[in-house]
């Protein structure tokens, strides 16, 4: 069992950064890969990022991809989002969730564990 709880969200102005940590228990979290998902009001929740376990590939949804990056410290069993040039757009429930399988990398269907979410606000 893994339990996830994400930090780091906030109210920030257009063209900011805020980072997000997705901390974990667990003793084999750093054994699977992880990613961020995303869920703004009216709308189905989406990808952001992913990681592998070992930190060697990530994936980024191209909404996000060059302004994103994830990165882990598996010493720490904690996952981050560093997101820069904010946009209101933006503006989420932001999702980190555990995948054991790695099969489908940010296949949300594919995702064992989730934590409870931290909202990202960015006004305009």
């Amino acid at each position: 069992q893994v339990q996830l709880v994400e930090s780091g969200g906030g109210l920030v102005q257009a063209g900011g950064s805020l980072r997000l940590s997705c901390a974990a228990s667990g003793r084999t979290f750093s054994t699977y890969g992880v990613g961020w998902f995303r869920q703004a009001p009216g709308k189905e929740r989406e990808f952001v990022a992913y990681i592998s376990w070992s930190g060697s590939s990530e994936v980024y949804a191209d909404s996000v991809k060059g302004r994103f990056t994830i990165s882990r410290d598996n010493a720490e069993d904690t996952v981050y989002l560093q997101m820069n040039t904010l946009k209101p757009e933006d503006t989420a429930v932001y999702y980190c969730a555990a995948d054991v399988g790695q099969r489908h990398p940010g296949d949300i269907g594919g995702m064992d564990y989730w934590g409870q979410g931290t909202q990202v606000t960015v006004s305009s």
